[in-house]
């Protein structure tokens, strides 16, 4: 039988490669071949297929034996969908000032969701017990928005980590005043990856409720999940799903591509390869003059200060964004497929905008 034609026509180039965004890389082969694996035939919808069902026994493998994984199709529903399960409909979330559900989630949480974002600033974007403590007040006050969730990203959206004993203060802070604790996983794997640790250690070993798992920038071509850890949560999770437009008629290729990063050890080898990206790319910029790293670097971003003109020219060879444009600021992400070719050849063209 002769193949199907296509009228596809490849139209770019795959060796172009950037820094402005993990989210820019392809997904990893073993992961579309994986996808390749559940196609064919038919499998019952809306996630009553075999691997949506064994999707629950991988995820139970690394966050508990009470843990459930309800996939969806990208970060910003997961969060949304993680939220509404925790929040009452008069109730708030503390959050970072910095952090994604704030900043770069267009209101989605308070629009769609329906709740509050109670921001603290930080430092290198984590928080505190103490800092939670700026808004977590007024519990009994009907002109305030109820704080009942602490959301946490990790790693941060300043690519800083948060330890397990950091976590684990923040879960029994916010537990003793009657709060759930959500953990953004856009990154999860990068995190593990920086500590050398499971992904248990720091989410349901430390009292993490609910955490939204990333896994299209750390190699999957789309979807996350939200993951429960506290069996009560899991009551209504179907149908928060579907209401907030989460819902994958043909879940099993969200599924198994999380099947793919998890049972074995994909999403760890993807995530240590681009922290290790990160830090070759920070070790070098250390070294020129004139530019200065802003945040440590401990998993896969780099957060630099460099004159305004030489980050709009190196824009021009490379693909970055300006993190503060006004100050400077540049993120420049490593992603699972960066080589040190290209951090090299990147480092090599700062250093020539520099000089000139």
């Amino acid at each position: 039988m002769n193949p199907p034609r296509t009228d596809a026509r490849r139209r770019h180039d795959p060796q172009t490669r950037g820094f402005a965004s993990d989210n820019y890389a392809g997904a990893h082969p073993e992961v579309m071949a994986a996808l390749a694996l559940a196609n064919g035939g038919h499998q019952v919808a809306y996630g009553e297929d075999d691997y949506t069902e064994h999707l629950q026994s991988v995820v139970r493998s690394h966050f508990g034996g009470s843990a459930q994984a309800f996939p969806v199709f990208n970060g910003t529903g997961a969060n949304v969908v993680a939220l509404q399960a925790l929040t009452d409909r008069w109730g708030a979330v503390i959050c970072a000032e910095s952090a994604h559900i704030n900043v770069d989630e267009c209101g989605a949480p308070e629009r769609v969701g329906g709740l509050k974002l109670l921001t603290v600033p930080t430092p290198h974007g984590k928080l505190t017990p103490e800092l939670i403590d700026r808004e977590a007040y007024g519990w009994d006050d009907e002109h305030r928005a109820m704080p009942q969730v602490v959301s946490i990203t990790q790693n941060t959206e300043l690519g800083t980590v948060y330890t397990p004993d950091e976590i684990r203060a923040i879960c029994d802070h916010a537990h003793e005043r009657g709060m759930k604790v959500h953990l953004d996983g856009a990154r999860i794997a990068n995190a593990a990856a920086a500590l050398d640790v499971p992904m248990r250690a720091f989410t349901n070993a430390v009292g993490v409720d609910v955490l939204s798992y990333g896994g299209t920038k750390n190699g999957m071509l789309f979807g996350e999940a939200v993951i429960v850890l506290d069996p009560d949560t899991a009551r209504h999770m179907k149908h928060l799903r579907k209401l907030s437009m989460q819902l994958a008629s043909k879940m099993r290729f969200v599924s198994v591509q999380l099947e793919a990063m998890l049972a074995k050890d994909l999403w760890l080898r993807n995530a240590r390869h681009a922290n290790a990206m990160a830090r070759r790319l920070a070790e070098a910029v250390e070294t020129i003059d004139g530019v200065e790293i802003v945040h440590p670097v401990q998993a896969n971003a780099v957060f630099a200060r460099l004159p305004h003109d030489v980050g709009e020219r190196l824009q021009k060879r490379f693909r970055f964004y300006f993190w503060d444009e006004s100050a400077g600021e540049v993120r420049w992400m490593c992603s699972f497929d960066t080589q040190e070719a290209d951090v090299d050849a990147f480092v090599a063209a700062l250093r020539e905008e520099m000089g000139r």
